[in-house]
């Protein structure tokens, strides 16, 4: 098996998500045995790389996360994840500071959706993935329209992922109210399918599809690619 590097922090439930998403993937074909991956986990400082995001001091923001990219490839990390989609807007740049692969959640969720023969889907998000592109540029290969909400929904979703969400609160009221969001986008803009484009959706939106629009799991997604590299397929 392939060692595991993680890097993770952003947030730290989500980071524990996908360390149990992947033991569990293990389980399923350990047939009883105790044979699970090497995992490294380096979890960064969230507050520091959104603050330095927020002041749009993208370059300190690269330099800070590239500490812990160098960090988990000296330790041996053969393939690395980041474990949240926000850091993905430099996922360019980070892969230049290191010399072993690492594994795009974008480019993982962008073929799942080709292979679902999705067409048009919603992006929600932090407010900074989801007022960047860098999702939208990568569908477009797939020929995948990504449409987002309108800047009163993109801020309602953005203060309920670091109020709450982000701080492992999950309150019913809040998840029924990102659903509604996404029936809107449905009916306004003819969504098929809604990329939960921050790992800690997941944590709180477990549906398969909300009124048939698909829900693409990007943890899930990216746990899947992160499993199967790990027992040998390419990066």
């Amino acid at each position: 098996m392939k060692k595991i590097g993680i890097l993770g922090g952003l947030g730290p439930e989500a980071t524990v998500d996908y360390y149990n998403a992947i033991i569990n993937r293990y389980k399923e074909i350990n047939d009883g045995r105790l044979n699970y991956p090497e995992i490294i986990i380096y979890s960064v400082n969230m507050d520091n790389f959104i603050g330095k995001v927020k002041a749009k001091k993208y370059d300190e923001a690269i330099d800070y996360l590239s500490v812990g990219l160098n960090a988990l490839e000296r330790a041996g990390a053969d393939f690395i994840a980041v474990s949240a989609n926000t850091p993905h807007l430099f996922f360019d740049e980070l892969q230049k500071r290191v010399k072993v692969p690492m594994i795009s959640i974008v480019e993982a969720t962008a073929r799942n959706a080709k292979s679902l023969g999705l067409k048009k889907v919603g992006l929600i998000g932090t407010l900074f993935t989801m007022e960047n592109d860098f999702f939208a540029k990568v569908f477009e290969k797939y020929s995948i329209e990504v449409v987002t909400p309108n800047d009163e929904d993109k801020e309602f979703l953005n203060h309920k992922l670091f109020t709450e969400i982000e701080l492992g609160i999950f309150k019913d009221d809040t998840r029924k109210e990102i659903e509604d969001r996404i029936l809107k986008m449905q009916k306004d803009s003819g969504i098929e399918g809604i990329i939960l484009g921050c790992t800690e959706f997941p944590l709180i939106l477990k549906e398969k599809e909300y009124n048939g629009v698909i829900s693409l799991n990007t943890t899930e997604i990216h746990v899947n690619e992160i499993f199967d590299t790990s027992r040998g397929a390419p990066a």
